[in-house]
């Protein structure tokens, strides 16, 4: 009897197991399975608490990689740029204050956050780490810019650094070589802000250096607060450096995070955290080409043109322009970082052409899905097969978060860079060693 209740065990494992995987796959892709919505007063609450890593842990690399700490004792580390002289900036930010009471619902969601590790005040600051050597280890530390905005994306133009705060683009001058920048910041134009229920802006310089685009999340779920605060956000801006003057590029886009070029094609992509509130397995975020003119669904259809029923008066004439993404990177995995691989990378074969996707992790999916860095297989210029996990490790066996990935970039000695916000570590990973 003992040996029958164990292999029945051991199948209902398996099958849970199965079922997890077929569920995974379901929302990737660019085909995902769309189930039905299933409406929900308050959002699922699984949130992985946040508990850091223990001495001497660290995430798991593919086969053929390995990963260490190339800093460790940040200030929630969110995003990453890498200088030409190869100088390492990260952004230490979290969300601004909010002023006001923000409503049951989002109060709540408030408090489920802080428990995964959001709660903390914005250190405010851009670190420069510098690693002389080449180890991939950063022996040097210093602030390179201070007493900024919930800072996150950032970009170097000639001597021109820009930084996206979350309520305005800003300006400043830069001498190569310098370790932190000098005088203060211009205010280039100001960035949606307001309830700032998506707070993150990033920036991306064209190729040729003469646009900036932006990227402005909404400031709600589905418009549940008004579509009237939702002007000019959900988008991603084109911005003219010479005469200063912008416009919006795409739109529809609820929450559009990393921004990359595609390298064969020269198309700008973005990932982009869809909407709560319909089920576990709905909506899955996605990673998109984006079209100039372009919109995306929000609020009004998510995938194309699937109808959200929540979101009235309802509008066929935008959701019959709707565009449906090019990948789906599953439901809830909150997928932030965006890096195509460089032509130098060091990494092995399977990871040399495609993308880098930094999964933050779900809080409000049953199972969770994310924590995890990813990467996606281009041929000629689009996605050409299943997610491959670069990065795991990050939840243990409790199903706590020692660590939470945010943004990735190629660290121009044939790595790649992750920032771990949770785990206050910028990691490092490249080939294994023979």
């Amino acid at each position: 009897m003992r040996t029958l209740a164990l292999t029945l065990a051991a199948v209902t494992l398996l099958g849970c197991g199965e079922t997890a995987r077929l569920q995974r796959e379901a929302g990737y892709g660019p085909t995902p399975t769309l189930p039905e919505p299933h409406k929900t007063l308050l959002p699922t609450i699984n949130v992985a608490p946040a508990v850091g890593w223990p001495e001497g842990g660290k995430p798991t690399a593919a086969p053929g990689t390995q990963v260490q700490a190339f800093a460790r004792g940040l200030d929630h580390p969110r995003w990453l740029y890498v200088l030409p002289n190869g100088d390492v900036l990260v952004a230490e930010s979290n969300a601004p204050k909010r002023e006001g009471f923000p409503g049951i619902k989002n109060w709540i969601a408030g408090l489920f956050m802080k428990k995964a590790g959001a709660g903390v005040p914005s250190a405010d600051r851009i670190t420069l780490l510098r690693d002389a050597d080449g180890d991939g280890v950063a022996e040097t530390r210093t602030v390179f810019a201070e007493q900024l905005h919930s800072p996150f994306g950032m970009v170097l133009v000639g001597e021109d650094f820009y930084v996206a705060n979350a309520d305005a683009l800003v300006r400043f001058s830069y001498r190569p070589g310098a370790t932190r920048l000098e005088g203060q910041p211009v205010t280039v134009t100001e960035l949606p802000a307001g309830i700032n229920h998506h707070w993150t802006k990033n920036v991306i310089a064209s190729r040729d250096g003469k646009k900036l685009y932006l990227t402005v999340g909404s400031n709600s779920n589905v418009g549940e607060n008004g579509l009237d605060i939702e002007e000019g956000r959900a988008a991603i801006w084109e911005l003219d450096r010479a005469s200063g003057q912008k416009r919006l590029f795409a739109t529809g886009l609820r929450n559009p995070n990393g921004l990359d070029w595609e390298p064969s094609t020269g198309k700008l992509w973005t990932v982009v955290n869809e909407r709560d509130e319909i089920g576990s397995d709905l909506v899955p975020d996605y990673a998109t080409s984006v079209q100039d003119g372009g919109f995306y669904g929000w609020p009004y259809s998510y995938w194309g043109k699937t109808v959200d029923s929540r979101v009235q008066p309802p509008r066929p004439d935008l959701v019959a322009k709707a565009l449906t993404p090019d990948y789906a990177l599953g439901t809830h995995t909150a997928s932030l970082g965006l890096a195509f691989a460089s032509a130098h990378s060091g990494l092995p074969t399977a990871f040399r052409q495609g993308m880098f996707v930094g999964q933050h992790g779900s809080w409000n999916r049953n199972p969770k899905s994310g924590y995890k860095v990813v990467f996606v297989p281009f041929q000629n210029g689009k996605p050409s097969g299943p997610p491959r996990d670069l990065l795991t490790g990050f939840l243990n066996g409790k199903e706590e978060a020692q660590g939470r990935p945010v943004g990735v970039v190629n660290d121009g000695h044939g790595g790649l860079l992750v920032a771990d916000d949770v785990g206050n570590t910028i990691w490092r990973v490249s080939a294994q060693r023979p």
